[in-house]
């Protein structure tokens, strides 16, 4: 079998957590635990497969419509998390980038974001990114209203095309999303990456996010394999 050609960035909406949760006679919470913890796992996955960039939707911008206890968990969780991991992704070379608006989480929440990322900023591996308090429409609104300020400063600047457009987006370092993966059977993008996943290949699995593991993901980038990606064109 030939050698699988592995996605340069691979975009990840974790649905499933809850009904995981849900289904098992435990609180919604327990599957947000568990959601994180395999955060983990597949991104130390990806970055052994050489995976560049792995961006997983942690908490979107429609996210503080759910009940006030589950937001407050969901605000717990990254100190959690990086309490737990953050030496792990450090040895696994892995660089933290945070997408998203988070000065809208609790002070203490926005400094374990802000201290992940400090300190894995020299690591040159592969980049996790956390997608969080993060929306797609409200990153392209703000990506043109900081040209139109820039712009306003300096009328000598270009005029705005796709490439000066993607540096003031979010994911201005990161490669196209190749693959997008959606857990737990929902057949949305729910405001994610809607820019960049102009050609991405799109794989929906039935799968919840927390039962999501290494396996599936080979199957994903296996199916990946299979697809034709012609970007507009024709087949070669």
């Amino acid at each position: 079998m030939d050698a699988l050609h592995i996605p340069e960035h691979i975009a990840i909406i974790m649905d499933g957590n809850g009904r995981w949760a849900q289904k098992r006679g435990l609180p919604r919470t327990a599957g947000h635990k568990q959601g994180a913890e395999n955060i983990r796992k597949i991104a130390i996955a990806c970055s052994n497969m050489g995976v560049k960039a792995l961006t997983v939707y942690a908490f979107s911008t429609e996210n503080w419509k759910r009940p006030t206890t589950e937001i407050d968990y969901l605000c717990k969780l990254p100190k959690l998390f990086f309490n737990r991991y953050l030496t792990e992704l450090i040895k696994n070379n892995i660089q933290v980038v945070s997408l998203g608006e988070i000065e809208k989480f609790p002070s203490e929440t926005q400094e374990v974001i802000r201290s992940a990322v400090e300190k894995t900023a020299h690591n040159t591996g592969m980049h996790l990114c956390l997608a969080v308090n993060y929306g797609s429409r409200r990153e392209i609104v703000l990506a043109a209203q900081y040209y139109a300020e820039d712009r306003m400063k300096n009328s000598d600047m270009p005029l705005l095309d796709e490439a000066m457009f993607n540096r003031y987006l979010m994911t201005a370092d990161l490669p196209e999303v190749d693959l997008m993966i959606r857990t737990s059977g929902e057949l949305r993008i729910s405001n994610f990456l809607l820019w960049q996943i102009a050609y991405a290949e799109l794989i929906f699995t039935d799968v919840a996010w927390p039962d999501f593991d290494e396996r599936q993901l080979q199957q994903c980038i296996e199916e990946f394999n299979k697809r034709n990606r012609r970007f507009g064109g024709l087949s070669s």
